[in-house]
Formats: C-alpha cells, sequence, structure tokens
C-alpha cells in the first residue's frame, strides 16, 4: 500500500509518518493487517508537481493539511478549504479512489463557545466537501472531528499542554486563568493508533450531540474513543510533581493508560538536554554504599546497595516490612533466621545467575560478599518507602 501524507511535518502528520515507517520496515509488527510499501510526505515546503505525483499512485490519503493559527481571519478558509479542494480535485483527475481520511476539529459542531468560530467554519466547510466528494465518486471517506491534542508540538502556539509542558521543564513563567477549566484531550500515540485501526477498517463511527460525541455504528463521523477530561488545575498539578521527581523520588500513580502515564512521557519532550541527567544521593560509608533510586505511591521504593570485597550488611529484621534482594553483579551470600523458631536459610547469589530473594518479615537477614576483590551490587525492592519516624528495622545478628 502507498500512503499519502498530507500535513506531513505537523505533530500528528510527523508522528503518523513516524510510525508508518515503523510498519514499513517491519519493526512494529502488531498490525499485520497493514502493509506499508510506500509513504509520501506532503507539506508546505513540497512541490504542486510532487502532489500530482502522489493523487496518481496513492492507494490511502491522510489529510492532515490544515491552518490553525494565520495572520488574517479569512485564511482559515483558504488554508482549509482551499488545499483540500485542490487535493480532491487532483484525486479526481487521475480517478483515484483511494479512501480518504480528514482530520477536522470539534470546532466543526458550532456551537457553544465554538458558535462564532471561523476556524470552525473552515473546518465545517471541508467536512461537507469530503462528504460531497465521497458521494459523488463513490470513495469512503473518514472524516475525524478531533478535540484538543496532545504531543510534542511548539510550544507558545496552540496547545495549553505543550505550554505548560514546556514552561515547567524549563522554568519558564506560565499562567492558568482558570485551574477549573476542563479540557477532553487525545493523545498522539491513540490518536495513531485510530488511524491504523482505520487502514485495518476497524474505525469506530459516530454522531454528535453538542460536542459530545455518541457512538452510534452508522454514524456519519469516526472517532478515535480514547480521550482523557482533565482540569488545567489537574494538569499542571502532575507537572509540578514530575519536575519535583528526581530530588523527592517520588513517581506519581501511573497505570497503564491513565492520562498521568501519557502527560509524564510528553513532559519529558521538552527537558533541556542537560536535564536528562540528574545526581542521585549515595549513602557511602567504608562498607560500600546504598542508595534509593525511585519512591512509588502504593509499591514502595528501589534501591542499589554495594557492598565492599568481604563485608557483610544488613543484620536486622522487620515486622512488616518485606524486601527483595537481586544480586547483579559479584558473588554473595544471603542468610535469613526466623526470630521465633530459629529456622535458618542460605542463598549463595551471583550477577552470573541472576535470582530474587524475599526478606521475609520476622526473619533476620544479612547479604555477604564473598568476594576479596570484586564488590557485590544488589537491587533491592521493598514495599514501603523509608520512614525514619517509623523504619521498622531492628538489629539482630543472624
Amino acid at each position: 500500500m502507498k500512503i499519502l501524507v498530507t500535513g506531513a511535518k505537523g505533530m500528528v502528520g510527523t508522528a503518523l509518518v513516524n510510525n508508518l515507517k515503523n510498519i514499513r520496515d517491519n519493526k512494529n509488527r502488531t498490525r499485520p493487517g497493514i502493509q506499508v510499501n510506500e509513504i509520501f510526505e506532503y507539506d508546505l515546503d513540497s512541490t504542486e508537481e510532487k502532489l500530482d505525483k502522489y493523487c496518481q499512485e496513492a492507494d490511502f490519503v491522510f489529510n492532515l493539511a490544515g491552518v490553525n493559527r494565520p495572520e488574517n481571519p479569512e485564511d482559515f478558509m483558504k488554508g482549509n478549504l482551499g488545499f483540500a479542494s485542490q487535493l480532491l480535485d487532483t484525486l479526481k483527475k487521475y480517478d483515484n479512489k483511494a479512501p480518504i481520511m480528514l482530520s477536522s476539529s470539534i470546532q466543526a459542531t458550532l456551537v457553544g463557545r465554538f458558535g462564532n468560530s471561523e476556524y470552525g467554519r473552515s473546518k465545517k466547510a471541508g467536512e461537507e466537501l469530503f462528504f460531497d466528494y465521497g458521494k459523488e465518486n463513490n470513495v469512503k471517506v473518514a472524516v475525524y472531528r478531533f478535540p484538543n491534542l496532545m504531543g510534542h508540538s511548539r510550544p507558545q502556539y496552540n496547545s495549553a499542554v505543550s505550554t505548560f509542558c514546556w514552561a515547567v521543564a524549563n522554568d519558564e513563567p506560565f499562567t492558568v486563568n482558570d485551574r477549573s477549566t476542563e479540557l477532553e484531550l487525545l493523545y498522539i500515540d491513540d490518536l495513531v493508533e485510530g488511524m491504523f485501526d482505520l487502514l485495518e477498517g476497524k474505525e469506530q463511527h459516530c454522531e454528535f450531540d453538542g460536542v459530545e460525541t455518541i457512538a452510534n455504528p452508522y454514524g456519519r463521523y469516526c472517532f478515535v474513543p480514547v480521550t482523557h477530561k482533565i482540569t488545567l488545575g489537574e494538569i499542571v498539578d502532575l507537572l509540578q510533581q514530575f519536575k519535583e521527581q528526581p530530588s523527592t523520588l517520588m513517581m506519581p500513580k501511573m497505570p497503564e493508560g491513565s492520562f498521568a502515564k501519557k502527560l509524564f512521557s510528553l513532559y519529558l519532550t521538552y527537558l533541556p538536554t542537560e536535564n536528562f541527567k540528574f545526581a542521585m544521593k549515595m549513602n557511602v560509608d567504608n562498607r560500600g554504599s546504598f542508595t534509593e533510586l525511585v519512591h512509588t505511591q502504593d509499591c514502595g521504593q528501589v534501591s542499589i546497595n554495594i557492598n565492599k570485597p568481604g563485608i557483610t550488611k544488613g543484620q536486622h529484621w522487620h515486622n512488616s516490612k518485606w524486601e527483595l534482594f537481586i544480586v547483579v553483579a559479584g558473588h554473595g551470600l544471603i542468610q535469613e533466621r526466623n526470630i521465633n523458631t530459629g529456622e535458618m536459610v542460605e542463598f549463595e547469589v551471583s550477577g552470573d545467575k541472576i535470582e530474587a530473594i524475599y526478606m521475609i518479615p520476622g526473619w533476620t537477614h544479612n547479604i555477604i560478599n564473598l568476594s576479596q576483590t570484586e564488590n557485590l551490587v544488589t537491587v533491592m525492592t521493598c514495599n514501603e518507602v523509608f520512614n525514619p519516624e517509623r523504619p521498622d528495622t531492628f538489629g539482630e545478628i543472624v
């Protein structure tokens, strides 16, 4: 399949093209129903000759091109409707009946705060142009009215989320006029997956009740079902937590599919390169070192422990706290003894055969470096973040 993407250098176009290339180059094998042989990338710097060639050969068209911040309001219609007409006319010239997708906007509903939107009117006109084209030429047309999009884009332009991410990551000032303002956001990865669904003929259809999307298998429009409704206040609060993470080590809850997980990924793309790296606090003494790596709100912490050659660490037990020791380098011995029964177990451990050993509540334990020349390096997880006011740690030799 040869795929034409217009607006290929925009936020959506860049992400879509990158992921289409992954399928073309067999790097992404999760979509066996999509075969990509060639990708035609069309943008503002492309020639009309290229558009002519692409429209002659394309098997599928994603029309993502559009104007959203012109200097003059009348340029909305020229930029959005004008190019759409040129694209469709060129496809008709070659009698190319390739399916075509149109990127429209929720502003095309022209209701509520969008009632006087020049941008919305231009998008609405583009929709009708495409629907008429599909009906007159027996071509499959998929029109998507996207809500606010969330992906890496130019800050201080047309995305509040991008602006906030950039400002927080770069210590720049920003203003939130009303923390209670709610946005409906579509994350770029979810949008791309929706476009893959379309290529596989599995797109979802809908109608609109005002600005609300109502799923309908016979609906005129198409939609990506995974969006997030969240307030500006919630967004900036999460971003502040992300910014503080290198010093607090605390990772906010980010379950699979959550808005927080997607926002953190987006926030990282705005970090200045010098902040890709940050120092960790190493607790160092003559026995080695202990460094906390990550704290979590509900799963405790992860740390790295280094025993110098011949050194024993630990020699303590816990009431309820449990740990998991994973030796990743060196050669050592872990000992545990039940403080009530005296039962004892030993585990010889090595970075050559990585294993995980539980430190059981009520069992005093240690870890011994058996080497006289090499450090023993252990990843340690614990079910709670260390609290110096309630350490639940009691010294006792194994």
